[in-house]
């Protein structure tokens, strides 16, 4: 039963990151789209395309070449929520960094200990931040406060954020209980995978 309720928990924080991947391609891509047609707009108003091929460099303006309108805002919400998509993957496989220098002499009974009071101090760290977005979230609702350039209401972006910081906040607890469930049983209940030890 445990097992089936890890793959389950680990599936979705799997499917959640997979999704933040996609985001963060797609943003990447829009990147560079739009400082092309930035630069491109530059060398099409230059002396030099004006004074030498006006009207190659008119009619390619027209096609309105040129940067994407509000990259910027759009970057800041597809950042939120690329951010707060990888997290809960991070959480489920233990991918935090970690300095085993001052851990590998402890016994095992320590060590499970200390990562049951990380594994709590993350979790009650996440569901700080996922609150406070939701807060942040009710003030932008209630002002009603859009981006300069695309006028998009600006709770938009705090709720793209909110759904994976929920998730990320519901497996940092179920991670702290596994953790927790292990010191006291002292023994793994889920196979250790690699974390991004230094």
């Amino acid at each position: 039963m445990f097992e089936q309720v890890h793959r389950v928990v680990r599936g979705i924080s799997w499917f959640m990151a997979v999704v933040g991947g996609v985001v963060l391609a797609v943003t990447i891509l829009m990147i560079c789209l739009s400082i092309t047609g930035r630069t491109m707009t530059s060398i099409l108003h230059s002396g030099f395309m004006q004074t030498n091929l006006p009207a190659l460099a008119d009619w390619l303006l027209g096609l309105r070449i040129g940067p994407i309108r509000g990259d910027f805002e759009l970057v800041e919400a597809a950042m939120a929520f690329s951010v707060f998509a990888f997290l809960a993957w991070c959480q489920v496989t233990s991918g935090h960094a970690t300095v085993d220098i001052f851990t590998d002499g402890l016994r095992p009974w320590a060590r499970r200990v200390l990562q049951a009071v990380i594994e709590l101090v993350f979790a009650v760290v996440l569901v700080y931040i996922a609150l406070k977005l939701h807060e942040g979230m009710q003030i932008q609702q209630r002002r009603r406060t859009t981006t300069f350039l695309l006028q998009m209401p600006l709770w938009w972006s705090y709720m793209a954020a909110l759904i994976p910081a929920y998730l990320a906040a519901a497996v940092g607890c179920y991670m702290a209980a596994v953790r927790v469930f292990e010191a006291i049983l002292n023994r793994p209940l889920i196979r250790a995978e690699a974390g991004a030890g230094h």
